[in-house]
């Protein structure tokens, strides 16, 4: 030990603390909502990574990958509205997880998809670009507040 304050040592960079990650990564997955209601590609692209993965909570389970999603974006799969709800971002290191339950309006083609979904990303930092959408998956939520309830009692910390 030197004696120096931490940021001295690391060159002045300044450690994020969890507010600032919970803080950045909500302003981001707004962005990326955003841009998708906006159908905005280049935007979108700029958000995700390269390995960027959609997986829809569909019967059977979709997968699309970045290129796919960017260009169904183009071709009809569209955003219309949508309002975050209950929003959680827990920090790992140099990734995060961001879930909401969301109201979402989604039109694949002429087929319209809304209600209630939960939205998960895993977001991870890069040392070039910063953070960057590698996943979301989006699921329809189970209407029934009794599951809700019955997985409340269940949680030690209350």
């Amino acid at each position: 030990m030197d004696g120096r304050p931490g940021a001295a040592r690391r060159g002045g960079a300044r450690s994020l603390t969890m507010a600032d990650v919970t803080a950045e990564i909500e302003a981001l997955a707004l962005g990326a909502m955003r841009a998708w209601v906006a159908g905005d590609v280049k935007a979108m692209k700029k958000i995700t990574g390269r390995d960027f993965m959609l997986l829809v909570g569909s019967s059977p389970p979709q997968l699309l990958d970045r290129p796919s999603f960017l260009a169904a974006m183009e071709r009809g799969f569209a955003c219309t509205r949508f309002a975050f709800r209950e929003v959680i971002v827990r920090p790992y290191g140099k990734s995060a997880w961001f879930v909401a339950g969301a109201e979402l309006e989604l039109a694949l083609g002429p087929k319209l998809w809304s209600g209630g979904f939960l939205v998960t990303d895993l977001w991870r930092k890069g040392t070039i670009g910063g953070w960057k959408l590698a996943e979301r998956s989006l699921a329809r939520l189970d209407q029934d507040d009794s599951i809700a309830a019955a997985v409340s009692r269940l949680q030690l910390w209350k």
